[in-house]
């Protein structure tokens, strides 16, 4: 099954949900103001892709790092005093690098660990922040055990990749810019891996903009969860996995996703990697497979908008060789 309906706005306890607030985002927005960039829309002509949607794509791969994960990691490390023994998290690739350029930018140590999955080139960028990085374990949760370990070890904070508060507020501020950019938006499409960024989206719009959630087949923890009814654990692998290969989904954003997120997609690697292509071929723009993973569900029309609906296509990473995609 490739699309899972999630039910959502089913009635949950408030307290779960509220704990990311529309306040809560906009205070985020202002307090990493100085260090993001507010990435541009592009608005495709009718008809380009091929669907009679009114397309745009948010093109957050230009953020800093080349992912919308700095937003995040800057709000983690300026909503409290980071220690002197400075940042630690974990990461298959993106945000360790946002992590590490958060923490350059502000002036603390930082220590990356990351899985033998995340591409070497990634580990190197890391370091080139002045970083250090532990490449630990093959999948995310291996490199998530040591870092916890190393954070009671010296003190450092823990900087996580979606499951913390600051995190889902300071991705939330995408949604922020896409509403402000994009008058009368009717759904976002959104690639999920720990649901930092959609849960953060998810919880700006409130319902009243379609947001949905697109996967990889090889890691479709929220699809599961959804439905399952609860968190569950997937096998990570695949195109994508060192973007958007979190087995579980994240505890804090579940709630969201189960009032806000109106349903999951699931797609099969060559539609990534067909995306990749068009992206490259038709735009000159070069995603990483986690980046192309929400236009994939237009393109194989996996998400079928109707005639007129006004779609933004979150394109939320570039950090890959070029030639994988040319």
């Amino acid at each position: 099954m490739h699309t899972i309906v999630s039910g959502g706005g089913r009635t949950l306890h408030d307290g779960e949900v509220e704990r990311i607030t529309r306040g809560r985002i906009l205070e985020a927005a202002e307090r990493i103001r100085p260090y993001v960039r507010r990435t541009p829309v592009m608005a495709l002509t009718e008809g380009e892709l091929g669907v009679d949607a009114e397309v745009v794509l948010k093109l957050e791969l230009l953020q800093h790092t080349g992912s919308f994960k700095p937003r995040g990691a800057f709000c983690r490390m300026l909503a409290a005093e980071v220690p002197a023994a400075g940042v630690t998290a974990a990461s298959g690739g993106n945000h360790g690098l946002a992590v590490a350029y958060a923490a350059a930018n502000l002036g603390h140590r930082a220590e990356i660990f990351l899985p033998s999955l995340s591409p070497a080139f990634k580990v190197a960028k890391v370091r080139s922040y002045g970083a250090e990085a532990h490449v630990v374990g093959r999948h995310y949760l291996e490199a998530l055990a040591a870092c916890e370990a190393r954070a009671r070890e010296t003190g450092a904070m823990a900087v996580h990749a979606y499951n913390q508060e600051e995190t889902l507020a300071g991705q939330g501020t995408v949604g922020v810019e896409i509403g402000e950019q994009v008058p009368g938006v009717d759904t976002v499409l959104v690639a999920t891996g720990g649901g930092g960024l959609i849960g953060g989206i998810a919880a700006w719009f409130r319902g009243e903009v379609k947001v949905v959630s697109v996967e990889p087949v090889g890691c479709a923890s929220l699809a599961a969860a959804f439905e399952k009814g609860e968190r569950v654990a997937v096998e990570v692998g695949g195109l994508a996995a060192d973007s958007l290969g979190a087995a579980m989904v994240g505890e804090l954003m579940f709630p969201i996703a189960r009032k806000y997120v109106s349903g999951a997609v699931v797609v099969e690697e060559e539609e990534i990697r067909e995306a990749q292509r068009v992206l490259w071929r038709d735009f000159g723009i070069v995603a990483e497979p986690g980046g192309a993973t929400a236009l994939a569900a237009l393109l194989s029309r996996r998400y079928k908008p109707a005639k007129g609906e006004r779609v933004v296509v979150v394109v939320c990473g570039g950090n890959t060789e070029p030639g994988t995609v040319v």
